[in-house]
Order: structure tokens, then sequence, then C-alpha cells
């Protein structure tokens, strides 16, 4: 099998994945309630969450350019947008939900002629929401640790934290940067951009303005984005503790992120299920709380997709 069949064999694999979570859910629900549950809906809340979705990717925005300007690509901000709504469209087709950041990293990188900064832009973009996120979670869970009574809920969280611990050790510590550039240097020409790429990332610590104002960007989005499920629970009509939102929703977008389905697809649904009907909340409101969530990013999704066709004319004359 060649490596164009074995990318079309792993991305139909992953269709089946997100569409087999989703026949079971499905099947599993009473489907007359959601439709119910979401036809009853407080118009004003849902707006207003939609309205907070928007903000988040507004403050993405501005923390991912902080970030370039930090290594050295200064472009328009209309330039870095349009690569930024590239990553933003891609993100709803391609496995887990990071997977467009690849297309906003190479797209512009291409434009800059630096790559190797382009790219780890991206990876220090999601390292720092990812950093806001266990962070938020775990002051959460501090706060209403009484309130869980599952054990799958602090093994969930260890996990990520552990997640968290290898990637800045590999990352940032000196005596692991060593040990990993002399690792890749067994991959030949493919080794060393990983190892640039590498050395590009860890040289970044010494930025330590920007990774204190990129972090405190993090941190408000990763308060506003638990803010936005309890909205829109709220909205259904259902009403539980807040704190279940900032100790859970951390969890379910870290697994909804895993390469296994197409945009998180099916896996953001069936851990929202499982999740939240451990604190009271019903399978179709949970279920329904998680469409709706995805349906404003879907939205949000298609008006950057269109953003990008219009500019592709443009941005391919700049490229040549």
């Amino acid at each position: 099998m060649d490596k164009k069949m074995r990318k079309s064999f792993s991305f139909l694999i992953k269709i089946s994945i997100s569409a087999g979570i989703l026949f079971f859910l499905f099947k599993r629900v009473d489907i007359g309630k959601i439709i119910q549950i979401i036809t009853s809906a407080d118009k004003s809340i849902l707006t207003l969450a939609f309205s907070l979705i928007i903000l988040i990717y507004g403050i993405g925005f501005f923390r991912w350019r902080m970030l370039l300007v930090g290594l050295g690509i200064n472009l328009p901000n209309s330039r870095i947008f349009k690569s930024f709504c590239i990553g933003f469209f891609f993100n709803l087709l391609f496995p887990s939900t990071v997977g467009g950041d690849v297309f906003r990293g190479i797209d512009l990188g291409i434009q800059t002629h630096k790559p190797k900064q382009a790219i780890a832009s991206v990876i220090l973009d999601r390292l720092s929401g990812y950093t806001a996120l266990v962070i938020v979670a775990l002051f959460s869970l501090s706060l209403g640790y009484k309130h869980i009574k599952e054990i799958s809920v602090f093994l969930a969280l260890g996990i990520i934290v552990l997640g968290l611990i290898a990637a800045l050790a590999v990352l940032f510590n000196h005596f692991l940067c060593i040990k990993v550039r002399k690792f890749l240097n067994f991959f030949g020409r493919a080794g060393e951009v990983l190892g640039n790429l590498h050395f590009e990332i860890y040289n970044f610590r010494t930025q330590k303005n920007i990774i204190l104002k990129n972090f405190l960007y993090s941190f408000i989005i990763q308060l506003i984005v638990p803010l936005t499920f309890y909205l829109i629970c709220l909205s259904l009509g259902a009403r539980i503790n807040p704190i279940y939102f900032f100790i859970l929703v951390p969890i379910i977008a870290t697994i909804s992120a895993l390469p296994i389905s197409i945009g998180g697809f099916g896996l953001r649904e069936a851990s929202s299920i499982y999740f939240f009907v451990k604190v009271g909340v019903s399978a179709e409101i949970a279920l329904t709380v998680s469409l709706l969530s995805f349906f404003m990013i879907f939205l949000s999704g298609i008006v950057a997709g269109v953003i990008y066709v219009i500019t592709f004319s443009t941005r391919r004359l700049q490229y040549n």
C-alpha cells in the first residue's frame, strides 16, 4: 500500500469512527426529546454563548500573533488573519481538533519563507492553551472536588497533567533537549528538520515577557470555554453547578483532540455524555449541549472557510 493509499485508508477509518460513535449514541438517546429540547431553548442565551465563541477566536488570533512577533515574523494583521482562518476552517475537516493548525503553519511559512518559525508558533500556541487548560481544570477541581464522586474524572485529569509535564520536559528541559537532538540525528534530513524546529521552540523559553502575556490570553480563553458550555446548558433549562463545567470541559476538549476522529466529532459527544451524566445531567441534555457547541463552531468555521476561498487567488499570487 503506497503513501497516498495509506492516508486515504486512515481518513476513512477516522470517518468511520466518528460516524460509528454518533450512530451508537443516537441509538441510545431519545431523538424526539433532543428535538424538543433544541426547539424550546432560550435563543437569547444561545446568542450570548455564540458571541463568547467568537470572542474566544478573537483572543486566540492575538495570542498567535504575539508568538509570531516573538519568533521574528512581522506581518500585517490582515495577512495573519487569513492564515488563522485557514487553520480554523480545516480544523472542521481533519482528524482531531488541531489538524488545521498544520495548514496555518504551512501557509504562513510559505508566505514568510520562515517555515521553522511558523510551525514553532503553532506548537507554542497550542502548548500555551493546553497549559492554561490544565491549570484551570486543576484549580476548579481543588474548589469542587467534594462534588466529584467518580474516580474516572481524577484519572483523566491525572493523565492530562502527566501529558503536559512530559511535553514541557521534552521541549524545554536542557538535558532532554540535547538527548532529543541526538536521537533525531539518526533520521537524516527529516530528523535535522525536526531537530531545528525543536531547537527553535527550546530557545523561545528566554522570551519570558511574551510567554507570560501569552499565557494570560490562554487563561482567559480557558475560562470562557467552560462558561460557553454552561450558558448552552442553561439555555436548555438545565440547572447544575457551574464548577462541573470548569472541571469536565477541559477533559472533554483533550479527548476531542485525539487524532482518531474527524474534527473530534463523536469523541466530543461521547465524552460529554459519559462525564456529564455522572454529575446528574441527562444524556439528551449532554448530547444537545455538545451538538449545539459544535454547530456554533461549525458556523464560525464556515465563515473562516469563505474568507479562505476569497483570498486564495491573492495568496497564490503572493507565493509566486
